[in-house]
């Protein structure tokens, strides 16, 4: 029996195109949780957004968070949802995006 194609979201791989254009640190969770880790790495080395955290949890899973202006978000969120984030819109569009908000 043939399997059949799972599909692609559009909006998800254009975020995802966008994400790889972020800085990305690789960290080990450790004894925390990944969240926990996370935040902790942020905090530690003083990590300004936009970036991307990529958070091993064992050898077999790798948690992935984006760092916003706003807080520490999901990363498969942020691809589906990634219109919503100032700091991923390119930088025409975010003076744009500021002249109409004043």
């Amino acid at each position: 029996m043939a399997r059949r194609r799972k599909r692609k979201s559009r909006r998800r791989q254009e975020g995802r195109k966008i994400l790889e254009h972020i800085p990305q640190f690789s960290i080990d969770s450790g004894e925390d949780k990944p969240v926990t880790a996370a935040r902790k790495y942020i905090h530690t080395h003083g990590i300004l957004p936009p970036a991307l955290l990529l958070v091993r949890r064992n050898e077999h899973t790798t948690d992935r968070y984006f760092w916003a202006e706003k807080g520490l978000f999901g990363a498969q969120y942020v691809e589906e949802n990634h219109f919503l984030f100032p700091s991923l819109k390119p930088p025409e569009e975010r003076e744009v995006a500021l002249a109409v908000s004043r």
